[in-house]
């Protein structure tokens, strides 16, 4: 069975594509390297010790998607291709919709016209109204008045989706909400890369602890949590990539639109994953507290038991794994994939 994924290269990409070919799929990986690098796949290739295809092509581009179904009988398409910034879509709240929005159109459309019918979307706990209801998040809470682009492009996303698996019996949809994904692969040879300043925790740790970066910025002390930092759902990036191969089994036994959480259902604050971190590397973190950032919510973690039910997978990996991991990552490649970055 051949797989189609889009984002191939990033980091959640990446690492899924490992568990594919561990799956014993064949893999196609398209992606435009706007945030990510090619070098992360010859990695995949050196871990799994199997070769897979790469299409470097945005998915806006609809000769290249055809292209690619043309050459290929794709079985199932694993959607993860997108501008994936919290903040980022607050200050570029345009180039968001455009990009998000228009690379799910033109890839369905595609779909639609070589006759592939099962597609795993990359969807994010951020469609939760999490303004009005209390974690932990089930499936069945309620959706959308998001607090940023970013979540919104999500939510509008998996509405394009449900529409399109509603018109054709034999579509199959799955929505996959992300909750917070770090760590990387033990091996050390693939993880987390952001281009320039990172806008997620665990990255932005991890390149103050190799020093790339002087201090963590710790956006608000004021919630009202545990120590009054925000506190998230984080998931090893290697128990979500397992989540996926499991999301394709069910994509392949069910039609229509379904969706599932993927996380880990605890929640840890910022300054928790701090401790937890210098305690895997051995390294101080300085961190200065600032101002809350437009659009975060106090609490967001998940209710996971409908995946644990429906896909039977549960993350197995507990946060000093995560916190272990992005370390031998981190250290072994502390600037990343192609040394260091012209716009660090």
């Amino acid at each position: 069975m051949t797989i189609l994924v889009t984002g191939g290269a990033g980091y959640i990409g990446s690492h899924t594509c490992v568990s594919l070919l561990e799956s014993r799929y064949t893999v196609v990986a398209m992606d435009d390297l706007s945030n990510s690098s090619e070098e992360s796949l010859r990695r995949v290739g050196k871990i799994t010790g199997k070769s897979m295809e790469f299409f470097k092509a945005s998915v806006q581009d609809e000769d290249a998607l055809s292209g690619i179904f043309d050459s290929h009988k794709i079985d199932c398409v694993i959607h993860f291709a997108g501008f994936k910034a919290v903040g980022e879509s607050t200050q570029k709240p345009l180039e968001y919709y455009e990009n998000n929005l228009a690379s799910t159109i033109a890839l369905a459309k595609a779909m639609s016209e070589h006759g592939c019918k099962r597609l795993i979307f990359s969807s994010s706990a951020t469609v939760y109204d999490g303004r009005n209801i209390v974690a932990p998040f089930a499936e069945s809470a309620r959706t959308g008045n998001c607090t940023n682009p970013y979540g919104w492009t999500k939510f509008m996303n998996e509405q394009i989706l449900r529409d399109w698996a509603a018109s054709d019996p034999e579509v199959s949809v799955v929505n996959l909400r992300y909750f917070n994904p770090i760590g990387a692969h033990p091996s050390g040879l693939i993880g987390e890369d952001p281009r320039g300043i990172p806008n997620n925790l665990m990255p932005y740790i991890s390149q103050v602890a190799v020093g790339r970066r002087d201090h963590l910025s710790v956006y608000g002390d004021d919630y009202d949590t545990k120590d009054g930092t925000g506190v998230r759902d984080y998931i090893h990036v290697m128990d979500l990539a397992e989540g996926h191969v499991k999301a394709v089994e069910y994509a392949m036994e069910h039609t229509g639109e379904a969706v599932f959480n993927l996380g880990t259902g605890t929640g840890y604050s910022v300054l928790e994953i701090v401790k937890a971190f210098e305690k895997a590397s051995g390294v101080k973190i300085p961190y200065v507290i600032t101002d809350r950032r437009p659009g975060d919510l106090a609490e967001l973690y998940s209710d996971p038991s409908k995946s644990a039910e429906q896909l039977h997978w549960t993350a197995k990996r507990g946060l000093e794994e995560m916190c272990r991991d992005t370390w031998n990552w981190q250290k072994n490649n502390p600037n990343g994939y192609e040394g260091q970055r012209k716009d660090d």
